[in-house]
């Protein structure tokens, strides 16, 4: 199967990152390279793009398609929350954009193999990178139903969250659960009949819910938006992109404490904590899909894109 993806917000991504010919780029979330071949047609010999992404099918895809562009772009199999360290490596003391696009790629989903969607009968897996051992059927047939409870209720959204645990519990004890089949089936009977066709597949939420617990997506993020702020060059630009209430919502706030640290009492004349802005939040509300994207593309109905300007100092201005 061909690694198809399509970028989302792309145009709004290359306006927002203020893509210097010689500047240094890294993109955490390569994935097929769509917003990656546009980074690296603007950039000179001087200038270079590191891609980064654990997914292998993604690596292939993403060489391919930057091949005319080899001469500029490092591509680097891991997961973001490295991106800083392996570059570091490299020797690269800083960079002047990043982005990460959080959503999971049309290709993945579409890929009956990889176990990510309800669509497909397949052996239950949804790992992100498939060097790791914990795979979605481990989650659902070992972790405890309290647990399991609170990730799709956390990461899912889904009131109906404590029933769906209890049946998966229920269904396990009988036999392993093995399939994407078995368990949209176990959803779909943990739900009221007459609320199984509003809204879509009810199967969605749930698993979106163990695909984030799989591959620890929200603690990546959290863990890694301080440390790629710091990495930024004065003037850098960091843009996220996101499609879940939850990794906006750490992005917002995360953006926001970094430009105003500060933990003085609001009743304090002056600052006395020492903290310093590390910059600016150039959105105050999210960038939207247009609706002409909408239109061409449904996929990115849910896509929020965010972005973080650093500071220039006085003595780099």
């Amino acid at each position: 199967m061909e690694f198809k993806h399509t970028s989302v917000l792309l145009d709004e991504v290359i306006d927002n990152l203020n893509i210097k010919p010689d500047g240094i780029y890294l993109d955490g979330t390569l994935g097929g390279a769509g917003h990656s071949s546009h980074i690296a047609e603007k950039l000179t010999a001087g200038g270079h793009l590191y891609g980064i992404d654990q997914d292998e099918d993604a690596i292939a895809a993403a060489t391919k398609r930057l091949e005319p562009f080899k001469d500029r772009v490092t591509i680097i199999r891991d997961n973001y929350e490295n991106a800083v360290a392996r570059l570091k490596e490299l020797g690269v003391t800083g960079v002047d954009g990043i982005l990460i696009d959080l959503g999971v790629s049309s290709y993945q989903l579409d890929a009956a193999d990889r176990g990510f969607s309800y669509k497909y009968d397949a052996p239950l897996d949804m790992r992100m990178d498939r060097r790791q051992s914990l795979t979605a059927k481990e989650i659902i047939n070992e972790w405890p139903e309290t647990e399991i409870y609170h990730i799709i209720r956390d990461y899912g959204e889904d009131k109906f969250a404590r029933n769906i645990a209890k049946h998966i519990c229920i269904e396990r004890e009988k036999k392993a659960i093995e399939t994407t089949g078995e368990l949209d089936r176990i959803v779909h009977e943990s739900i009221p009949a007459k609320m199984r066709t509003k809204g879509g597949n009810p199967s969605k939420r749930t698993f979106q819910a163990i695909r984030i617990a799989c591959n620890r997506e929200l603690d990546v993020l959290q863990d890694s938006l301080d440390g790629m702020i710091d990495f930024l060059n004065p003037g850098g630009r960091f843009c996220v992109i996101t499609f879940h209430s939850l990794e906006d919502r750490i992005t917002k706030v995360n953006f926001k404490n970094n430009e105003n640290p500060c933990t003085c009492p609001p009743e304090f004349p002056v600052c006395v904590c020492g903290k310093k802005s590390k910059g600016k939040v150039i959105t105050r509300k999210p960038i939207l899909p247009s609706q002409e994207e909408l239109d061409n593309n449904t996929r990115s109905a849910s896509a929020k894109l965010r972005v973080f300007e650093k500071a220039v100092t006085v003595d780099e201005k």
